[in-house]
C-alpha cells in the first residue's frame, strides 16, 4: 500500500513542503531514498524502537520511502514523526485518510516520546499558505508554531497520543494564542534604566540620537569610564517592538533553535553580545547546514560587540556587506539561502592597550605610534559604516556623589518615538525603510537638503578631517534625525554642527 504523509523542510528563514512517500510490498529490507542526511537514515531504529513501545509494529515487509522533492537534500531528525505514521497507515495499522490535512513533524526517542524541533514557526507559515488544515508537532513547539492564525496547531508528547488522534479515539482542543493580546500586554520594562547612570549627559545624547534613527555608534574611551553600561540601557530607549518585526524575529529564533518552549512570541528588541573570539561564520551565518549567525540573532535589535578591537580582522571586516544591505546572503554550491540582518551596531573600545590615551588624569604607558596601530585594526571602511564614534570621558567624582535624579529611559524612550514616527511618515511609501539610517542616496537628496552655511561648514569638516564620501552621507543622516528630534522640518546649521561632533575619530591629530 503506498501513502503519501508531508513534512516540511527549513532553508533560511522560510520552508519548503516535502511530500514522504511510503510503500510496503512483498519483500524484505528497508530502503530510504530522496537525498537524506545520516540523521534521516538512522532514523529507522529510533522509529523501529518508538513502534514497538508504543505497542505497533514494523512491518515485516519491504518498506520504500522516498522524500520528494528528490533533488533537495532533507537534515535532521525531525522527519522521524512523519516517517513513522506513514509506516503505520501504510501497513493499515492506523487509517490513512486524515494524513493529508495534516504537516508532522518531530524526533522520536526510543521509548517513543516527542523530541522539540527547530523552525517550528515558519514550518507552520508555509503550511497555512499551502492550505493544509492543520500541523501536528512536539509539545513544546506547540506555542510557538500557534503565533500562526488559521492553523489548527496540535502538540503531542508522543508517538502513540498522535496516533489515536489521527485513528479518531481522541479529540484534543487545539493550541489556541491570541497573538495581539499576548503581544500587548507584555511590557516592555527593562531591568536596567539610564537613571542609574551618573553623568555623562553628551553620551546619553548620542545614544538618543542613535536610536532615534537606528545609527550604529562606536563609544571610545579608558576604562571604567561607563560604556558598556550605557550599550546595555540602549534597548530601554528604543521603540516597543512592533508585531511585524517580532513575527520576523521570532522566525529567526525559531529556525536557531533559540526559543524557549514556553516562548511563543519575541516580545523585545533582541540584544546579542558575542565574545571577542567568535567566528565569523558564528558571527554571520553559515556552517554545513546554514543556520542564522549572530547579526540575524539581532535582527531589529541591537548587536553590541564589546573590546572592538579584540575581535579577528576577518571576523570584522564580514560585517561590512550586511551593515550596508541588511541582509547577509550564505552560498553554498548547490544552494544559497538569505538572512536578514537589519540591526544596530553598538561597538565600545579603549583608545590605546593600555587604555589612557587622551585621559584627564592617567598618562598613558604606550609607545609612539601604539595608539595608531591599535586603532588600525579596525579598519577604515569599517569606521565608514558606524555613523556615530563617541569619546567616552571618566565620570567626576561630584557627578557620582551627586544626589539629584537622572533622566529615565522611559523620558528618553518618548523622544525616540516621537522622532520614529516622524520617519515613519515620511518613509510610509517605502517598503522595508523605517528609519533615517537606511535611508538610500536619492532619499538622502531628496530628505536632507542643507542652506548655503550648512553647506559651507560641512565643505570645511570634508577638507579639514579628510572624510570619505560614505562619511559625508552619514553626516547627513544623523543631522536628519537630530532635526527630527527637535521635529523641525529642515536641516539646520547647528543640527550639521552636532553630527559632525559626532565623529570623534575622525577629528584631526586624535590619535596623535
Amino acid at each position: 500500500m503506498l501513502v503519501k504523509v508531508f513534512g516540511s523542510a527549513v532553508f533560511g528563514v522560510g520552508a519548503t513542503t516535502i511530500t514522504i512517500e511510503v510503500a510496503v510490498a512483498q519483500g524484505i529490507k528497508f530502503f530510504l531514498v530522496g537525498l537524506p542526511d545520516n540523521a534521516i537514515k538512522e532514523s529507522q531504529q529510533r522509529i523501529e524502537s518508538a513502534l514497538a513501545v508504543s505497542g505497533f509494529r514494523m512491518p515485516g515487509k519491504k518498506i520504500v520511502i522516498n522524500m520528494a522533492p528528490a533533488d533537495i537534500r532533507k537534515e535532521g531528525s525531525a522527519y522521524d514523526l512523519p516517517i513513522a505514521m506513514g509506516i503505520l497507515s501504510a501497513s493499515e495499522q492506523i487509517p490513512s485518510h486524515r494524513l493529508s490535512d495534516f504537516v508532522l513533524m518531530g524526533e522520536l526517542s526510543l521509548d517513543g516520546s516527542l523530541m522539540p524541533v527547530r523552525g517550528a514557526l515558519p514550518i507552520a507559515v508555509q503550511a497555512k499558505k499551502e492550505g493544509f488544515k492543520g500541523i501536528i508537532l512536539p509539545v513544546e513547539n506547540a506555542h510557538e508554531a500557534a503565533i500562526v492564525s488559521g492553523l489548527d496547531v496540535y502538540g503531542f508528547d508522543s508517538l502513540k497520543n498522535v496516533a489515536d488522534f489521527l485513528f479518531g479515539e481522541t479529540n484534543p482542543e487545539p493550541v489556541s494564542i491570541d497573538t495581539a493580546n499576548v503581544f500587548r500586554l507584555v511590557t516592555e520594562e527593562g531591568e536596567v534604566d539610564f537613571a542609574d547612570v551618573k553623568g555623562q549627559e553628551n553620551i546619553k545624547r548620542a545614544m538618543e540620537i542613535a536610536a532615534a534613527g537606528s545609527h550604529n555608534v562606536l563609544l571610545i574611551g579608558p576604562p571604567g569610564a561607563g560604556k558598556t553600561m550605557l550599550a546595555k540601557r540602549l534597548p530601554g530607549i528604543l521603540p516597543p517592538i512592533s508585531l511585524e518585526e517580532a513575527l520576523e524575529t521570532t522566525k529567526i529564533h525559531s529556525v536557531a533553535g533559540r526559543l524557549s518552549k514556553h516562548l511563543g512570541l519575541l516580545t523585545k528588541r533582541p540584544f546579542r553580545s558575542p565574545h571577542h573570539t567568535i567566528s565569523d561564520v558564528a558571527l554571520v551565518g553559515g556552517g554545513g547546514n546554514p543556520q542564522p549567525g549572530e547579526i540575524s540573532l539581532a535582527h531589529n535589535g541591537v548587536l553590541f560587540l564589546d573590546e572592538l578591537p579584540e575581535f579577528k580582522r576577518t571576523v570584522l571586516e564580514v560585517m561590512r556587506q550586511p551593515l550596508e544591505d541588511r541582509i547577509v546572503t550564505i552560498s553554498r554550491a548547490k544552494m544559497s539561502v538569505q538572512y536578514p540582518a537589519s540591526f544596530m551596531l553598538v561597538a565600545s573600545m579603549n583608545p590605546c592597550p593600555c587604555g589612557f590615551y587622551n585621559h584627564p588624569e592617567k598618562d598613558c604607558l604606550c609607545i609612539p605610534g601604539t595608539v595608531q596601530k591599535y586603532l588600525n585594526k579596525v579598519s577604515g571602511p569599517l569606521l565608514d559604516r558606524i555613523d556615530l564614534h563617541v569619546e567616552v570621558t571618566p565620570v567626576k567624582f561630584d557627578e557620582l556623589s551627586a544626589v539629584r535624579p537622572s533622566e529615565r529611559s522611559e523620558t528618553i524612550r518618548n523622544r525616540v518615538i516621537q522622532a520614529r514616527e516622524i520617519q515613519k511618515a515620511r518613509y510610509s511609501d517605502l517598503p522595508g525603510i523605517y528609519s533615517n539610517a537606511q535611508m538610500t542616496s536619492h532619499l538622502l537628496r531628496k530628505h536632507c537638503r542643507i542652506d548655503a552655511s550648512g553647506n559651507q561648514l560641512l565643505k570645511t569638516a570634508m577638507e579639514r578631517l579628510s572624510l570619505s564620501a560614505r562619511a559625508y552621507d552619514r553626516i547627513l543622516k544623523v543631522a536628519r534625525t537630530v532635526a527630527d528630534l527637535e521635529a523641525s522640518e529642515t536641516i539646520k546649521t547647528h543640527h550639521l554642527a552636532e553630527a559632525i561632533q559626532l565623529r570623534s575619530l575622525d577629528r584631526e591629530n586624535w590619535a596623535g
